[in-house]
């Protein structure tokens, strides 16, 4: 299961069990670096031109701008929960509850507010796209970030074993 997330984890949980002259860990490119945090900067962009612009009442601004934050913050803490708890349970019951029921929240009002709203329907269209595209450039940059932390935390543990 931790491959299909990560297909360097292998490597990196290999590093314990394989002579230091057979370790190859590998890296993200720099395209997939790039795409990952050009595409999470124009979905941020996008939302935030769509809010800003966004006709009618101050109070629903506010509401969505809200709703999308709390979207996105939710999001980063899911993607760190699943892949923490991804080999084995490490944190309590509680606190699962709390981060998917977070999320679930976030994105319930966040819709609720976006079909709530008396705008043109293209325009609810436009922020729902943007709302979505935020969430799942958030949960890919999320990945690419830890997966980076993962690797240096192989290169290092390799680097150990070389001078041992």
């Amino acid at each position: 299961m931790r491959a299909m997330f990560n297909p360097g984890a292998a490597d990196a949980a290999a590093v314990m069990h394989t002579a230091p002259t057979r370790l190859a860990v590998r890296h993200d490119t720099r395209a997939w670096k790039l795409q990952v945090w050009v595409s999470f900067g124009i979905a941020v962009a996008l939302a935030g031109i769509g809010l800003a612009w966004l006709p009618g009442e101050d109070l629903d601004r506010a509401f969505m701008f809200m709703g999308y934050l709390f979207t996105l913050s939710s999001a980063f803490v899911l993607a760190k929960h699943v892949r923490d708890n991804e080999q084995r349970p490490v944190d309590t019951p509680m606190w699962n509850m709390v981060v998917w029921s977070g999320f679930a929240l976030a994105m319930g009002l966040t819709a609720w507010g976006l079909w709530r709203m008396e705008v043109n329907p293209t325009y609810k269209a436009f922020l729902a796209v943007c709302w979505l595209f935020v969430v799942s450039s958030a949960f890919t940059l999320a990945k690419t970030l830890r997966d980076a932390h993962e690797t240096a935390l192989a290169e290092a543990a390799a680097q150990r074993l070389r001078h041992e």
